[in-house]
């Protein structure tokens, strides 16, 4: 029992119950998007029953010398899919110069509300190593960041179209105009993109590139995109249906950067080449460094 207060003290309020804030529904997907999902899902359960999607990144079945490394490389690194300015129009097939990047290359990430908060973290996770990777193998500073990106990774899918033009607007305010057609209208047969940017259309010196991978896909197709792009955005922006064992091939047989390519990487950010050397300037001393790389014989 409680002793009676003193006569001069005033009896207290009772504290107020907080409110109770009901956090809001989950945004549920559309018939679209989840259409998509059933579909990419079908894609990649195809493609791994045809033992497509390696994840061993070539092995006694895909030897390659240093003259077919020599080859790829042009096929990869001074051709481009697509011609410049004009959408999804294939370009010409010619060899053009060393295209890559000569600043630290800052990676940020921006996620969709469709994608959810389990493969965010998952994704965040997989993009720090990656990035690590990439810098490690190319011998250039690349790296994930939270501020003053200059990569833009975009996670979006159907349901985020909204945000992905606001996103556009804020991180390449700059994008022509067919670019930017491409991103807000991506046909389902192009599952990931990338663009890169120069300051000028006359310069090789990438200073910007923006990536979107859809949110649709299913972990491993999506794990698959970030390798690719982020690689292609680097300056091996070309497929080559010739180019084995390598992600810069349509018939997805491999899911993940092989050694091969990281040979690629390394040829391309050597500081022997130079963004705007012509092919045939290029040529003999990509040839050097290939038979650097492979001492002259098979690998």
């Amino acid at each position: 029992m409680m002793d009676n207060p003193p006569a001069d003290t005033k009896p207290q309020a009772r504290p107020e119950r907080p409110v109770e804030v009901t956090p809001p529904a989950p945004r549920m997907p559309s018939e679209q998007a989840l259409e998509l999902r059933r579909y990419y899902a079908r894609v990649e359960e195809d493609l791994l029953g045809r033992g497509l999607l390696r994840l061993d990144g070539g092995s006694v079945d895909t030897p390659y010398t240093d003259e077919m490394l020599i080859r790829n490389f042009e096929r990869i690194a001074l051709a481009e899919e697509y011609a410049r300015g004009a959408g999804l129009q294939p370009s010409s097939g010619d060899l053009g110069e060393i295209k890559k990047w000569t600043i630290p290359v800052r990676v940020g990430v921006t996620f969709g509300e469709s994608h959810s908060a389990e493969d965010q973290a998952t994704d965040r996770e997989i993009l720090s190593r990656y990035t690590r990777r990439l810098s490690d193998v190319s011998g250039h500073p690349i790296s994930l960041v939270n501020t003053q990106s200059n990569f833009h990774v975009l996670f979006m899918g159907e349901d985020d179209k909204a945000e992905l033009r606001e996103t556009l607007d804020r991180v390449a305010p700059g994008m022509d105009a067919s670019s930017r057609a491409i991103f807000l209208n991506l046909p389902r047969s192009i599952h990931c993109l990338v663009v890169a940017f120069a300051d000028n259309r006359s310069s090789s010196a990438y200073r910007q590139a923006v990536a979107l991978v859809r949110t649709e896909h299913p972990d491993l197709s999506r794990r698959a995109c970030i390798h690719e792009e982020l690689a292609q955005g680097l300056g091996l922006a070309n497929d080559h249906p010739n180019a084995r064992p390598s992600i810069f091939n349509d018939d997805e047989e491999f899911a993940l950067l092989t050694r091969h390519d990281e040979l690629l990487l390394k040829i391309l950010y050597d500081p022997r080449l130079t963004p705007g050397m012509p092919a045939d300037e290029a040529r003999p001393i990509v040839r050097t460094i290939a038979q650097e790389l492979t001492g002259g014989g098979p690998s």
